[in-house]
């Protein structure tokens, strides 16, 4: 789909903000162009993703909605940095690290690459803004706040989700019309703890956004993803053990490089590694068991986040709760989602 981001992005934010073009062109953010939202799936023929969105176009959609409903230039800085510490395939760095189920480990670099950049520092002078006051979108609750509340990188990042996945999505895929029409109905309200949250005030549209999001949350809950993510990870783990590529390789190189390194690899050797790296790129379907499967076998049996939201919305009464309270319908889409449970194991055949 031609173009997806610009369309998408014009949607978020009718004009962008001439002052912040200068952040958006620094090299530290540009090299996210080059690392995919999906982590990974893009280069397997299990996902058959009708995009390529970079964590780059994450960054400045998330800056373009902290903008559009803040109008403040700390918090649309803090949500357009928030994922600079993000490597190739990214979460497949969590999980090749041990971190499947919360997925925040590569956060914890952000300030250190940040605060090496000379060029943001003069930006930041210019701007009179402090590192320390865009270096943590948590601080922030427009922009990151816990599930299942709604926030400016929760929001952005499952629009193009879900229309990517469109392939695998067995329930509801959003269309640009859709996506406008509940995107204008956004706005900011008070939530439980009394601090600032999005939210719907209308409650159809807050049931299609419910819908949508749980569908292609769903997604990620399957065994397909499971192995798809943890797979990779482990090819990576040991291309660095047989130094194929490096950590700061990570950190540096496209996903479309480390691909080629990968496919070059495979092409010349015949181990297990190439092997791995062979079944991860051509499998089509996995397989699923109630046991671990035989050693011929690479199999998964893994607990991962539970991506969900529970949005505000403002009744006609005025009164502001939860779709979940407002709608047994909503209520019905996230509580099947938190009960899936997909088989004990997924698992591929190796080659």
């Amino acid at each position: 789909m031609e173009d997806f981001a610009l369309k998408y992005h014009k949607i978020l934010c009718k004009e962008f903000p001439s002052w912040l073009c200068g952040y958006v062109c620094l090299p530290v953010l540009q090299r996210l162009k080059g690392i995919g939202l999906l982590c990974g799936t893009d280069w397997t023929a299990l996902y058959r993703n009708r995009f390529f969105y970079s964590r780059f176009d994450h960054s400045v959609g998330t800056a373009l909605v902290a903008w559009n409903f803040s109008q403040d230039k700390k918090q649309t800085l803090a949500a357009l940095f928030h994922d600079i510490a993000t490597g190739v395939f990214s979460h497949v760095n969590d999980f090749r690290k041990g971190d499947a189920l919360k997925q925040e480990l590569s956060e914890n670099e952000t300030f250190n690459i940040l605060a090496g950049d000379e060029k943001l520092a003069g930006l930041l002078k210019k701007d009179r803004i402090e590192l320390e006051e865009i270096a943590d979108y948590h601080i922030y609750p427009l922009c990151d706040n816990e599930i299942p509340r709604l926030s400016a990188d929760r929001l952005e990042y499952m629009f193009p989700s879900n229309m990517a996945l469109a392939f695998l999505n067995n329930g509801h895929v959003w269309t640009f019309e859709e996506t406008e029409e509940i995107y204008k109905n956004i706005c900011v309200l008070k939530n439980e703890s009394g601090k600032d949250e999005l939210g719907f005030s209308d409650l159809k549209l807050a049931e299609l956004y419910t819908e949508g999001f749980c569908d292609c949350s769903l997604i990620l809950q399957h065994n397909e993803n499971k192995l798809a993510l943890n797979m990779l990870g482990k090819i990576v783990n040991l291309a660095i053990e047989k130094k194929l590529i490096t950590e700061k390789d990570c950190m540096s190189l496209s996903e479309k490089k480390v691909i080629e390194i990968f496919d070059e690899y495979a092409v010349l050797n015949d181990d297990y590694l190439s092997s791995l790296i062979k079944k991860w790129r051509t499998m089509t379907q996995i397989e699923r068991f109630c046991q671990e499967p035989g050693q011929n076998y690479y199999s998964v049996n893994l607990e991962v986040k539970k991506r969900y939201i529970d949005p505000l919305v403002k009744q006609f009464s005025g009164k502001v709760e939860r779709v979940s309270e407002a709608s047994f319908r909503a209520q019905k889409m996230i509580q099947s989602l938190l009960c899936f449970k997909d088989s004990e194991y997924g698992a591929v055949k190796l080659l």
